[in-house]
């Protein structure tokens, strides 16, 4: 005789409750917060500028049907294109995402929270301008910081003690989870309007994470995030039309998240959620690269000048890394396509010892064809230092460490170079900040005239202006 089965609706899963909670009650008080998601704003934007470059990126950009007209739609800086809130979150958040370069959070799981910008931004400017038709006050740009802090939270936290890569599943899935519950706050939902979008995050069946690895990596890879936050804005509008949500979306036996894509195992956290995860990010500044690979970037260009002229003389480089950097982007073979070589240790390395630089052009087709770059390849050899995977994961240090040293065939060698913290790290905000700054501005003047370039300038070096702005007048700045 079978066992029956309840069919009474249980409470919502406790992971749903404490996300709705948190975006509804929290309240920032962190001005360290806030000033770090202002720098990230201006840097996620100037990403999105820098990608308008390739072709790649921009042949997904514009309405789904072209010639399509959205009364009061949301505004894609850095283009002409006036879209509804989710094809417009998609075109942001390909931009973004497309070259690398946005910022990046480091734990059990990793992903760059930067990436919610598109939707949250998107649908901020979307309900401003419909607000602003009807004579009503627009949204501010404080209540974007405050989504992106919460974005970044929500991702950030999820992610520190719980490993979707290490199930086959792709870090966007915390990209739609924190869009989807920021943007249907932003949007006017209750609490249980966030839960049930939320629920509805969880059930999608979430993205693989094939695109990312050999022997397929590919472009998806670059716009993946971008269909997570549409995809968040999406649910968002759904729920606040009344569509119920599925309490038990994780828990539910047999049907559930937990185990149907996570093995069966729950979620833990390490800590509630605040606004120590948009404190502690890690910003791209100088190398559009996978971050594991950042201070491996750095050490090359450190070793640059010694070695430039001895290319080949050399008879190996040893690059002592971290465990995750070995798991994910230790790559031997060939490498077909930028998204490949953006993932390789091995080619960013070989681009820095080569160049003394590492730009997004370096992995096209141009430069990757170079013989001596697949030569040095050959030549390199990765191996764990336990004490790095060890600080990697310490919620103290959150060290992204590598060093590295190359090997003559005379039987000389370079000094040992060592790089814990990349220039991104919290630790040395000073020293990133003005290297920030001008990657924003170089970004802002590959877009508009200089008159645009000073007002937008001017702006974002005001933190309080700047959150006073109304959404849609600081979209305005930056139509071309």
């Amino acid at each position: 005789m079978s066992a029956h089965i309840s069919n009474v609706r249980p409470a919502p899963d406790q992971v749903l409750v404490d996300i709705a909670d948190y975006v509804c009650n929290s309240q920032i008080g962190s001005t360290e917060a806030y000033n770090t998601a202002r720098l990230c704003l201006m840097d996620t934007l100037g990403c999105g500028f820098e990608a308008l470059e390739y072709p790649a990126c921009t042949k997904f950009l514009g309405p789904v049907v072209p010639g399509t007209i959205v009364p009061h739609g949301a505004r894609v800086p850095g283009t002409q294109f006036q879209l509804d809130p989710i094809q417009a979150a998609f075109n942001l958040g390909a931009m973004i995402r497309w070259l690398d370069f946005n910022d990046t959070w480091l734990a059990a799981e990793w992903g760059h929270p930067s990436d919610n910008l598109g939707g949250i931004l998107m649908a901020a400017d979307w309900l401003s301008r419909t607000r602003v038709a009807q004579g009503k006050a627009p949204l501010t740009m404080r209540d974007v910081l405050t989504a992106m802090i919460q974005a970044h939270e929500i991702q950030g936290v999820l992610a520190l003690e719980n490993s979707f890569n290490r199930v086959g599943l792709d870090h966007v899935v915390l990209v739609k989870v924190a869009s989807t519950a920021v943007v249907t706050k932003l949007l006017g939902g209750s609490r249980e309007e966030i839960i049930n979008a939320v629920s509805h995050a969880w059930l999608d069946g979430q993205a693989l994470r094939t695109y990312r690895h050999a022997p397929n990596t590919g472009s998806r890879k670059s716009w993946a995030a971008g269909d997570a936050t549409s995809r968040a804005v999406r649910l968002a509008l759904i729920s606040l039309k009344g569509e119920m949500g599925y309490p038990s979306v994780l828990t539910a036996k047999t049907w559930g998240f937990y185990d149907v894509l996570f093995k069966g195992k729950e979620f833990s956290f390490q800590r509630p959620y605040g606004s120590y995860v948009m404190e502690h990010v890690l910003f791209k500044i100088s190398f559009p690269a996978e971050f594991h690979a950042q201070t491996a970037v750095e050490c090359a260009l450190a070793l640059h000048p010694q070695i430039a002229s001895r290319l080949d003389e050399i008879e190996k480089v040893v690059i002592t890394t971290h465990e995750s950097a070995i798991r994910i982007i230790d790559k031997q073979g060939p490498l077909n396509n930028p998204a490949d070589r953006d993932h390789c240790l091995q080619y960013m390395a070989a681009i820095g010892l080569i160049f003394g630089k590492l730009e997004a052009s370096d992995y096209e087709d141009e430069v990757a064809h170079d013989p001596r770059i697949d030569a040095l390849r050959e030549k390199m050899v990765c191996v764990e230092d336990p004490r790095y995977s060890k600080d990697y994961l310490d919620p103290e240090k959150r060290s992204i460490a590598n060093r590295m040293q190359v090997f003559f065939k005379d039987g000389s060698r370079t000094d040992e170079v060592e790089v814990e913290y990349p220039i991104g790290h919290r630790r040395r905000r000073a020293e990133g900040i003005p290297v920030l700054e001008a990657k924003f501005k170089r970004n802002l003047h590959r877009r508009f005239p200089q008159k645009q370039v000073d007002a937008i300038l001017a702006l974002c070096a005001d933190q309080a202006k700047l959150e006073a702005t109304p959404v849609n007048e600081f979209v305005d700045l930056m139509v071309i």
